[in-house]
C-alpha cells in the first residue's frame, strides 16, 4: 500500500502497527491522489468548515503548529524551512483502508479491481546506498541549559506552571530516499500513529506515539503524553524497574496533571457539562525506545460544534505547549530559536461521517527534497521540578531512533 501510495505527488499513509487499543480506529489508511484541497494562506480556519461540508468525503491533511497565530492572539518571527502551509486537507482520488484482513478500496477514478491489482503489482526498489546525513545542533547543550534556566525562573515568578521546550537538529545538503528512511525508521520505532506524508517534494516521516484527538459520534478523547523515561530491552527486570520508576516520578506525574487539567478545561469549552472526565491517569505504556506516561480524557461534544470550533478550543495541543497555554505560546516564541512549521502540529483524517483521529507530529524527520533541507525537532515538558541537564538528555533520548536511522542511510 505505501509503496503504491508513495508513486502519487501527494498521499498520506497512517499506520498503527498492529497496536491494540480500546480507542484503536483503523489499522492502516492510504490516501492517494488529490481530486479537490483546501489551504488558503491567509485565515485557513475561517473557510474550512464550509469545505468540510461541501465536500462530504474523506479528507486527510495536518494542522500546522502556525494555526496558533489564527486561534491566539500570537504571532510567529521564526519561519521554518519547508514551505508546508499552516494548514492543507484534501480530498483524495483514491482511499485504502486496511483492517485485519479485510481490505476496502473506494476511488473516484478507477474500479477497486484496478486498484487493487497495481497495488499487487508495484515493487518497493531499494534505493542505492546513500551517505550518512551530518546532523548539526541548532542551538549548543549549553545554550539549551541556559534558556532552561530562563525558563524555570518564569516558572518560579507565577507567568507559567509548565512550558513545552523544542529544539532543532538539522542538515543541509542531505541526499536521502525518504519512503526508505520512513521504513528504517519504523522498523526501529514502530509506533501508534506513524505517518508517510507526502506533498510533492514535502515530507514529513513520522514515528509518533500520541494521539492529539479522536471523534467518535460526539465522543472525544484526547490523550496527553508527558512523562519519559528510558527503557532497557536487555534486561527485563531492569525495564521493569524503570517502568516503575516512571509510574512513581513526582515530576513527571506533575508534569502529565498539568497538561491532564489543560486538556479537561479545553475540552469542557466545546462539550456538555458534567461530560468530561479523566479515563485514566498516570497510564504508563512501553514503546520500543521509551516507556511513556498517558492519560486519557474524554467529554461529550455538545450538538452542531464544528470542527473549527473544537481547533479553536484544543489546538495546539497541550502536551505540546503548556500551561497556561496563551502565556506559553508567547514564551516560547521568546526561547525556541527556530519556527515549529508541522512539527507539534497534526496529521491525520477526517471520515465521511464526520468522525475523525489526528496524530501529534512528535519523533519526526521534516524534508524538502528540492533544498535537501532535513531537520527534526525534540522537545520535553519544563515544569519546577525540571533539572536541565536532565532535560536535555531527555531530548537526546527521544531522538534517538531518528539519529540511528540517518547515521545508517
Amino acid at each position: 500500500m505505501l509503496n503504491w501510495a508513495n508513486r502519487f505527488n501527494i498521499c498520506c499513509f497512517l499506520d498503527n502497527h498492529e497496536y491494540h487499543s480500546a480507542h484503536g480506529n483503523i489499522e492502516c489508511l492510504a490516501a492517494a491522489g488529490v481530486h479537490r484541497f483546501y489551504s488558503p494562506a491567509e485565515k485557513p480556519l475561517s473557510g474550512l468548515d464550509e469545505f468540510i461540508h461541501d465536500t462530504n468525503d474523506w479528507l486527510f491533511g495536518h494542522l500546522g503548529y502556525e494555526l496558533k497565530n489564527e486561534l491566539y492572539p500570537t504571532s510567529s518571527s521564526q519561519s521554518d524551512s519547508f514551505g508546508f502551509p499552516a494548514l492543507y486537507f484534501f480530498q483524495p482520488e483514491i482511499v485504502v483502508e486496511l483492517n485485519h484482513n479485510r481490505l476496502t478500496i473506494s476511488s473516484l477514478t478507477k474500479s477497486p479491481g484496478e486498484i487493487f491489482a497495481e497495488i499487487i503489482a508495484v515493487k518497493h526498489e531499494q534505493p542505492a546506498t546513500m551517505a550518512s546525513v551530518n546532523i548539526l545542533p541548532r542551538m549548543s547543550r549549553e545554550a539549551y541549559i541556559e534558556h532552561i534556566e530562563k525558563i524555570l525562573l518564569h516558572i518560579k515568578r507565577g507567568d507559567c506552571y509548565e512550558l513545552n521546550y523544542c529544539q532543532e537538529f538539522y542538515a543541509h545538503h542531505a541526499l536521502i530516499h525518504p519512503l526508505n528512511i520512513y521504513l528504517q525508521l519504523t522498523r526501529i520505532s514502530p509506533n501508534p500513529f506513524s505517518c508517510f506524508y507526502k506533498l510533492d517534494d514535502k515530507y514529513v516521516l513520522c514515528a509518533s506515539p500520541e494521539r492529539y484527538l479522536q471523534k467518535k459520534g460526539n465522543r472525544l478523547l484526547s490523550q496527553p503524553m508527558k512523562g519519559t523515561f528510558k527503557r532497557n530491552l536487555s534486561n527485563a527486570a531492569d525495564d521493569f524497574a524503570l517502568k516503575t520508576a516512571l509510574q512513581e516520578s513526582e515530576k513527571e506525574r506533575s508534569e502529565n496533571v498539568m497538561v491532564v487539567d489543560l486538556v479537561r478545561n479545553d475540552l469542557s469549552k466545546i462539550c456538555a457539562e458534567g461530560t468530561v472526565r479523566v479515563d485514566e491517569l498516570f497510564g504508563v505504556y512501553s514503546f520500543p525506545q521509551v516507556h511513556q506516561m498517558v492519560s486519557s480524557i474524554t467529554g461529550m461534544l455538545k450538538d452542531g460544534t464544528s470542527f473549527h470550533s473544537i481547533l479553536k478550543a484544543s489546538f495546539p495541543m497541550g502536551s505540546m505547549t503548556g500551561a497556561p497555554k496563551k502565556k506559553v505560546l508567547e514564551l516560547i516564541e521568546q526561547y525556541e530559536k527556530t519556527g515549529r512549521g508541522v512539527y507539534s502540529g497534526s496529521i491525520g483524517y477526517i471520515h465521511p461521517n464526520g468522525d475523525f483521529d489526528f496524530n501529534v507530529v512528535i519523533r519526526s524527520i521534516l524534508y524538502n527534497a528540492v533544498t535537501q533541507y532535513l531537520s527534526y525537532h525534540v522537545g520535553s515538558g519544563i515544569t519546577f521540578y525540571s533539572n536541565p541537564e536532565k532535560e536535555y538528555e531527555e531530548c537526546l533520548l527521544k531522538a534517538a531512533a531518528i539519529k540511528e536511522v540517518l547515521e545508517q542511510s
